[in-house]
């Protein structure tokens, strides 16, 4: 559940709709300022030029990062074709132009090599770390950034829209952990023979979050330091929500707490639980031949 604790110790998630133009660093100090939360994290970057869902975990819900940072996400977004830049968006130099404008047709049958696991080499402006360091501060300090390719997961990926007139495409796509959309655009303009970069980017889903449960930076400083704040959160559990429930007596709970597992034959499958006492959320945990073993306890 979302609840505010002694001392603003708020549990919780709060779902941002990001502007463009600010980072997912600066929504979190917002987010701080207004809340006056002591713990604080974002469930995975947002760059300026994007928009839209970026989950921010308050308090204990910051112990499911982990399985919002690894969970399926949806964007729209929009190439522009014949010019590319060395960031792969509008926000780079461009590095190319005279690239040739395909025809939506040539466009909606390429897509289905783009999607199921794909190989993709991250954009030079990236977070990635090459020897220690960001990526995009390499590129930044004008060093050469190679980075190698990885697999990704394209779930689906759809031609939305064909603007011949504005030599522009609009595409949704959904997909799994690490992948660049940036990138993705890029090699789509690659695979045609041509070049391109993105000017509009928007996440519309991550995990279970969508723009429906999203607030605007506005309606958080609306909000302000009011016990109003708390009523927009969302609970701690709504990262989990594809982990069964196991619900556990105060007896077993006292052992989680102490950090030790014990024997239940509830547990009627291997695998990862939420565990619950009452409506409060206890823990994650692990559970193998009918012994739970604690992952992460939560303090509520």
């Amino acid at each position: 559940m979302a609840r505010k604790r002694k001392g603003n110790k708020i549990d919780g998630w709060l779902i941002i709709d990001k502007p463009l133009g600010i980072s997912s660093a600066k929504v979190v100090g917002a987010v701080k300022f207004h809340t006056k939360a002591q713990k604080v994290g974002h469930g995975g970057t947002l760059d300026p030029l994007a928009s839209g869902i970026l989950p921010i975990g308050l308090g204990e819900a910051t112990k499911t990062m982990p399985y919002i940072v690894d969970a399926s996400k949806e964007y729209a977004f929009t190439v522009q074709w014949g010019t590319a830049t060395d960031s792969d968006d509008k926000e780079g130099e461009v590095i190319e132009t005279g690239g040739r404008t395909p025809s939506k047709e040539e466009v909606e049958n390429l897509l289905p090599q783009f999607t199921g696991s794909i190989e993709q080499v991250p954009p030079a402006y990236s977070a990635i770390k090459v020897d220690g360091q960001r990526a995009y501060k390499l590129a930044r300090d004008g060093e050469k950034v190679e980075l190698k390719a990885r697999t990704v997961e394209i779930q689906s990926l759809k031609l939305t829209d064909f603007d011949e007139k504005a030599n522009e495409a609009s595409f949704h796509v959904t997909c799994g952990k690490g992948t660049y959309v940036r990138s993705l655009g890029r090699d789509i303009a690659k695979a045609l023979g041509t070049c391109a970069h993105i000017t509009v980017l928007r996440r519309l889903r991550v995990g279970p979050f969508t723009l429906n449960k999203a607030i605007s930076l506005e309606k958080l400083e609306e909000l302000g330091h009011s016990a109003r704040a708390v009523e927009a959160l969302l609970p701690v559990t709504t990262a989990l929500d594809d982990i069964p429930v196991l619900a556990v007596t105060e007896t077993e709970a006292q052992e989680i707490r102490f950090g030790r597992s014990f024997q239940t034959s509830k547990a009627k499958r291997d695998g990862t639980y939420v565990l619950m006492v009452g409506d409060t959320p206890l823990a994650i945990a692990e559970a193998s031949d009918e012994l739970v073993r604690p992952l992460r306890v939560f303090n509520m």
